[in-house]
């Protein structure tokens, strides 16, 4: 309700559904905000196994409903992994159309740096972060600028 309130000139609709299939048809553009979190006592392969099986069958979906051009935002972790798990799944979608949102991470490297450094956030520019929300991650501060 809020999205057609906002009289957004480029929405034409709206689609509220539990169905991927109806969610997925024709779509332009897909945010997939949502992943199996980890619980207590889960190992990271048992997280993987779960997001593997959602993953998979969304791409399958897309690549059998969606627009052959949807554009495709992967933010629930391990963001990099699920998104490519998705586009794996959809051979006849592009893959640069398929991007994973890693930004919490990059936030926090640049609110450290801008801490570190004693600047405003708004002076840190072109901080990297490489790899999945998890212990593997990198963040490469050797092109950000102050």
């Amino acid at each position: 309700m809020e999205l057609e309130y906002a009289t957004y000139p480029l929405l034409k609709g709206v689609v509220t559904t539990g169905e991927p299939e109806v969610a997925f048809k024709g779509a332009d553009a897909v945010i997939m905000l949502g992943a199996f979190p980890r619980k207590d006592g889960m190992e990271r392969k048992d997280l993987l196994e779960k997001n593997c099986g959602i993953f998979k069958v969304q791409g399958e979906l897309l690549n059998t409903v969606a627009s052959k051009t949807v554009k495709v935002l992967v933010v629930g972790n391990p963001a990099n992994t699920n998104c490519l798990i998705a586009a794996t799944n959809a051979p006849n979608i592009p893959r640069e159309n398929f991007s994973a949102l890693t930004r919490l991470d990059h936030n926090r490297a640049i609110a450290q740096l801008g801490l570190k450094a004693g600047v405003p956030l708004e002076q840190v520019a072109n901080a990297i972060i490489w790899g999945n929300h998890s212990s593997t991650q990198y963040p490469d501060i050797a092109s950000a600028t102050i």
